[in-house]
């Protein structure tokens, strides 16, 4: 039963990450990397544009406030450190200004695409 809700809760994981993608390549941004992990943490996608560079987490959940409330202050801090690392090997994007966005998705709601939704800490 546990391992049927985790297959599940991973198909919702990578059904929001598509959605994510979609919404953000309608925006002019390309997906370099998605569900990067790192010791530090994990990183949903990295997207950028000319001149930007977003590390994106997404969140799914029932509602989306509810996905808003649970980008938690320590997975903050590890979303950032996991950035750290994978910049570290790519230097290359050092020279794009970089922010930490969100994409919220919900059922039957439009994904919201909250730019600079947490800074680095």
């Amino acid at each position: 039963m546990a391992t049927e809700r985790r297959r599940a809760a991973f198909a919702r994981g990578i059904d929001a990450e598509a959605a994510a993608s979609a919404l953000l390549a309608a925006q002019g941004f390309s997906i370099l990397a998605t569900r990067i992990r790192t010791p530090r943490g994990e990183i949903d996608l990295v997207a950028r544009n000319e001149t930007l560079l977003l590390f994106v987490e997404v969140k799914a959940r029932a509602n989306i406030d509810a996905a808003a409330l649970s980008i938690l202050p320590r997975q903050r801090r590890r979303i950032a450190q996991a950035a750290e690392i994978f910049l570290a090997g790519r230097p290359e994007l050092a020279a794009l200004d970089m922010r930490f966005d969100a994409v919220l998705i919900a059922p039957r709601s439009a994904p919201v695409h909250l730019p600079g939704a947490f800074e680095a800490e």
